[in-house]
């Protein structure tokens, strides 16, 4: 794998749809087993809920994040990722689109 590229994956056809369609993602598996889905946002307010940790990494555009038990919103770009934990739900605004990628504990 590089920075860019999964190499040896396999990919679930159907799309992860959420927010009437202003959220989407698609799963991917990794060779080794783990799984990750790489998903759009369009400009909104949105709410996710966490079964497991994951480490969201912004791949382009912007979004402003208010993590659990957290007071502050953090403003985060292209190139920047945070994580959160299991069993936890984090508020995220977007103000014109967030390209990502989420990586599952």
């Amino acid at each position: 794998m590089t920075d860019d590229r999964f190499e040896n994956v396999a990919a679930v056809k159907k799309a992860n749809v959420y927010y009437e369609g202003r959220v989407t993602s698609r799963t991917l598996f990794l060779a080794d087993g783990s799984r990750k889905t790489l998903g759009f946002m369009l400009a909104g307010e949105y709410t996710f809920e966490t079964a497991g940790a994951e480490i969201m990494e912004i791949l382009n555009g912007e979004m402003t994040v208010l993590l659990p038990g957290g007071t502050e919103w953090q403003s985060l770009g292209t190139g920047q990722s945070f994580s959160v934990p299991a069993s936890s739900a984090f508020e995220v605004k977007v103000a014109s689109f967030a390209d990502y990628c989420c990586s599952y504990a």
